[in-house]
């Protein structure tokens, strides 16, 4: 009449099934028994396992009042009274707000970090222990060190978490706005409603949080409002490709189709659109009229040599697929996956593993043929004019590469590549306009494919504009 609690089981899958055979096999089990199991999500957990489970799932709560809440629910009376000193509760307080605002960020993807990090307890809780520790060495007299607190919780306590650059500098930025001598000051608020909040007990801080909005806009965290415009539309993107992805695979009909034969169907068209390899001599002849030990002409080869990848991948898939589906071979777990994507129009993971994201496997695939046919003109007809910027494996590749070819044609200038940096203007030409590569005294290339998010242009001016213009409704 026990119960049994195993931890981590994603750590130990193989014991799983002969925990499973045992509890389904035992002749005789007590009603009191209970069988815990904690996990992370993994591919390989067993289904049977999990289907017959009742499931509990411990996500962070959602919003500033659902976060502080949770993290004032644990602090008791005493940890609140635990230092005498003025500036312990409303340090508690911002140090709960800040735990709240760096887990909130996260539900906006690379908005809020470029790379999401696993904030958790332990590091509010550190962080709280180093505050208390900090006002019992200082004590009243001399005051707190600022420069020491905003270091050890930009840098260290939350910030030991952080590896990128722009992510730990906003950190710090919020350190710095956040923490100081005028956070006492009766003016001061995170953001217009979130004060800290004047109390002696854990309730009366309870009372004001319970007060705070349900729903937070994201100007709380320092983003632009549209900035819930994107993590909605995350959201339901999400969302949908979830019950995609639950949705039976038999071979039921839509519109007299069975799902394999659509997927046949959709096999044949791509085969025949898909472009024919590289011709490994072609290509070399091509390279070597052009001259290849350029630096443009390198990166050609590299460009050209993942896209043959992505072909090639791409043909076998196909193939095999159908082959598959005739009966012909064994229908693997790759193709598997294959056959679902295709007929639920998304890109299987074979071959988005190598290639470019994009929403639909029609645009996808739409890409691939114009990635395609900028290399082989590229390759038949010499340098282009313009390059489509967008349409490459490694952008950043081609800007060096026309780096280094910049610097080699003013070596005598005494130009050197370490010194050599990249100036952008925004040409008032069209696509179209452009009938012949910059003039050779100004040098450089013509580039397009670019995209503004949240933005437009003024070609008139030359400037960024809002990206619709302002509508009066009567």
């Amino acid at each position: 009449g026990g119960w049994l609690l195993l931890q981590n089981c994603h750590l130990g899958l193989e014991f799983l099934n002969e925990l499973m055979d045992t509890i389904t096999t035992k002749e005789s089990m007590s009603e009191d028994f209970r069988t815990w199991i904690t996990t992370e999500a993994h591919p390989e957990f067993p289904i049977n396992l999990l289907q017959s489970s009742i499931k509990f799932t411990n996500e962070p709560p959602q919003g500033v009042k659902a976060g502080l809440k949770r993290t004032y629910s644990a602090v008791t009376q005493d940890l609140l009274g635990m230092s005498k000193m003025p500036q312990w509760k409303p340090l508690l307080y911002a140090v709960a707000f800040l735990h709240t605002t760096v887990q909130e960020r996260r539900k906006f993807g690379p908005l809020g970090w470029n790379i999401p990090y696993e904030f958790n307890q332990a590091d509010f809780a550190a962080s709280v222990q180093f505050v208390q520790n900090h006002l019992n060495d200082v004590g009243i007299k001399h005051g707190l060190d600022w420069s020491c607190v905003r270091y050890m919780l930009g840098e260290v306590q939350y910030g030991g978490r952080v590896t990128d650059d722009l992510d730990k500098a906003l950190l710090n930025t919020y350190a710095r706005v956040w923490f100081g001598e005028h956070m006492f000051s009766e003016t001061f608020c995170f953001y217009k409603g979130y004060v800290i909040p004047k109390g002696n007990t854990v309730e009366e801080y309870l009372q004001y949080i319970e007060q705070l909005p349900v729903t937070d806009t994201p100007e709380v965290f320092g983003l632009h409002p549209n900035a819930d415009i994107t993590y909605q539309t995350n959201l339901a993107n999400e969302t949908f490709s979830t019950i995609v992805s639950i949705q039976p695979k038999d071979s039921s009909t839509r519109g007299g189709e069975t799902r394999e034969a659509v997927v046949q169907r959709l096999a044949d068209e791509m085969l025949e659109k898909l472009p024919p390899d590289y011709n490994p001599h072609e290509v070399k002849a091509s390279l070597q009229k052009m001259g290849a030990f350029q630096p443009i002409n390198i990166f050609l080869r590299q460009e050209v040599d993942r896209m043959q990848l992505v072909i090639s991948r791409v043909r076998t898939t196909l193939t095999d697929l159908k082959l598959a589906i005739d009966g012909t071979i064994i229908m693997s777990e790759e193709l598997q996956d294959a056959l679902d994507n295709i007929y639920d129009a998304r890109i299987p993971k074979l071959w988005f593993r190598i290639s470019w994201e994009s929403t639909t496997l029609g645009f996808w695939f739409t890409e691939l043929l114009e990635r395609n046919q900028q290399f082989s003109s590229w390759l038949q007809d010499g340098c282009p004019n313009q390059f489509w910027m967008t349409g490459f494996f490694n952008p950043q590749g081609f800007l060096t590469a026309m780096r280094q070819e910049t610097t080699r044609m003013n070596l005598a200038k005494g130009w050197e590549l370490d010194s050599v940096v990249l100036y952008s203007e925004v040409t008032k030409m069209m696509k179209e306009d452009v009938v012949g590569p910059p003039p050779a005294d100004i040098g450089g290339v013509y580039i397009h494919g670019l995209f503004l998010e949240g933005a437009g242009w003024d070609r008139r001016n030359s400037k960024l504009v809002e990206s619709a213009p302002k509508v009066r409704i009567e």
